[in-house]
């Protein structure tokens, strides 16, 4: 039988660094429906929903979506990974696709690759990047996260650590050794046991900011969406064609420090 999917899109309006930014407004549309509308676009997916806190702070996330007709679920402001768990339970999936609501270029075709590797390979956990030293190849901004529900529920149960917590998802790959399959695959078993795929591009853009994490960052994006007249059809490869095209672009956000996992809100 053919596995249930489950995309669970997480955010709250809490954020360190642009509070209020997953209802930003994108040429029309919040940020959290313009993530929304693109992750499900995924033709792997069965479910998309949101994921945001009980904290009074995200009432009007939950209210937005009652309105917009996105599913949400509500749970932990700092414990992300019971939020993940208690979600992916309800939803009843089989597989979990984690994305941020801060990533409104998400490409459902790169979603699709990332579940599809882990499908195909039997693998407990499958990503298109991964903290340094391991790194990544694809632009900051176009990350999916996938893995079984078998492991996030044995995450759940096991991980202790604020980070872990946090983060969700890095109890999978802490200390794996990755060995390279090809030019776009590296695999390996971390020492917790999961079995890990990090899929790559073949030419490396990893060093490209497509995320929003600061009001630089909210006003490249909204200039690519003007780019687009305001459409969210467009491919990751097109908004690449794009910042070659017009470099200025990229010099927005470019001052920008990404957080790293050490980070916890």
């Amino acid at each position: 039988m053919k596995p249930k999917v489950v995309t669970i899109i997480q955010g709250r309006m809490s954020s360190s660094r642009l509070p209020g930014k997953i209802l930003a407004d994108i040429a029309g549309q919040p940020m959290l429906a313009r993530v929304f509308a693109r992750t499900s676009r995924a033709v792997t997916v069965s479910e998309t929903l949101f994921a945001t806190t009980t904290d009074a702070s995200d009432d009007p996330v939950a209210e937005y979506c009652d309105w917009s007709g996105i599913p949400v679920r509500r749970g932990s402001l700092y414990d992300v990974l019971d939020r993940y768990y208690q979600s992916a339970q309800e939803a009843q999936a089989d597989v979990v696709v984690r994305i941020t609501a801060d990533c409104p270029v998400i490409d459902p075709a790169l979603i699709d690759e990332v579940v599809s590797a882990l499908l195909e390979g039997e693998y407990d956990f499958a990503c298109n990047r991964l903290p340094p030293p391991w790194g990544r190849t694809y632009p900051i901004g176009l990350d999916a996260e996938v893995c079984t529900f078998a492991a996030l529920e044995r995450a759940w149960k096991e991980a202790k650590e604020p980070q872990h917590r946090e983060h969700v998802m890095p109890y999978f790959y802490e200390g794996v050794t990755l060995k390279t399959e090809n030019r776009t695959l590296q695999t390996g078993v971390s020492p917790r046991g999961f079995k890990v795929a990090l899929l790559h591009h073949s030419t490396d853009f990893g060093d490209y900011r497509w995320t929003v994490d600061t009001a630089e960052d909210l006003e490249f994006i909204r200039e690519v969406y003007r780019r687009f007249d305001g459409r969210d059809d467009f491919s990751w490869k097109e908004v690449l064609d794009l910042v070659h095209d017009e470099p200025d672009l990229m010099k927005i956000n470019a001052g920008v420090q990404h957080k790293t996992l050490k980070d916890i809100d």
